[in-house]
């Protein structure tokens, strides 16, 4: 099976102009032969969407998703997006649809706030990992910060998920000059790629987007005693970039395409069959894995 990723710029907000785009290179893709092509978190609506988040949201009933599925007849995509429930919740979602069929939306189950991110103030979480057979491969999805969780990607292996896909936002600075998201996302997209066994196409983004924060400064105090109670409002704006760097990475833990750093780009890559009994064979650490005792252990930790 030949995977693509497009390592895309979304336009923040404008979800026609992103829309067109990532219709054209599921076209694109299609025409080079790519049986499932990828695109990263969020892609019909950049990332830092503040409280206009309901702006861009679409029901599975959309108009724009029935396009989104349709031009994915002869092929697959994973499209990150906004969702939102008939019961009006909304998710930041992963659409996937194949041979012009919606699947189902995978909705992101650990949403960060902490930092610069704040999605648990404006998204609902998911509430389950799905896996999906195509080809004749199982395939999980997992969203950003949902891989920070072990116990979810655990999930998609105890459902013999023989791909993983993990799409996601990750910006220069976000966790201050310390942290290096770059480092910390190549060694967990090669780590969960090697220790379970699975094929890995993580795709970032990139472009820069800026955010603006409104801080509450306490006011001075007045003459005498008399402490005001009134609060001024201080407003920071910072520009972050995404870095891009998405890669695919085999069972073995070796990567086997990379994209460019801080540009559009795609890569393009052949799911080996093979290679997947291969890794099986060699190293069978996941055969005696025993789910139950796993369910058990959590069944004592949790209610006893």
């Amino acid at each position: 099976m030949k995977v693509a990723i497009y390592q895309t710029s979304p336009v923040l907000l404008d979800l026609e102009a992103n829309l067109e785009d990532v219709i054209t290179k599921i076209q694109e893709g299609r025409g080079k032969g790519a049986n499932l092509i990828v695109f990263p978190e969020l892609a019909l609506t950049g990332y830092f969407l503040g409280q206009r988040y309901h702006e861009v949201a679409l029901r599975l009933d959309s108009k724009e998703i029935e396009r989104l599925a349709a031009a994915t007849r002869g092929t697959a995509a994973v499209v990150g997006f906004v969702e939102e429930s008939p019961s009006m919740n909304f998710y930041n979602s992963a659409l996937v649809a194949a041979d012009g069929e919606i699947l189902f939306a995978y909705r992101k189950l650990n949403l960060p706030n902490y930092g610069v991110f704040e999605e648990r103030k404006v998204f609902s979480p998911g509430k389950q990992v799905p896996v999906f057979k195509y080809h004749d491969l199982s395939i999980a999805v997992f969203i950003c910060n949902d891989m920070w969780h072990p116990s979810l990607p655990y999930l998609g292996i105890c459902q013999k998920a023989d791909i993983f896909v993990t799409i996601f936002n990750s910006l220069e600075g976000s966790m201050g000059s310390e942290f290096s998201n770059i480092d910390s996302w190549g060694i967990i997209n090669t780590f969960y790629a090697r220790v379970f066994g699975v094929y890995n196409l993580c795709a970032n983004r990139v472009g820069t987007e800026t955010l603006e924060l409104t801080v509450p400064v306490p006011a001075v105090k007045t003459s005498g005693t008399k402490k005001a109670k009134d609060t001024k409002a201080a407003s920071t704006r910072t520009t972050y970039s995404f870095w891009g760097g998405s890669e695919i990475v085999d069972p073995f833990g070796k990567q086997v395409a990379k994209a460019a750093l801080h540009e559009p780009d795609e890569i393009i890559a052949e799911i080996s069959r093979d290679l997947l009994r291969q890794k099986r064979i060699r190293l069978p650490y996941l055969r005696n894995d025993d789910p139950y005792f796993t369910h058990r252990q959590l069944d004592r930790i949790l209610y006893e």
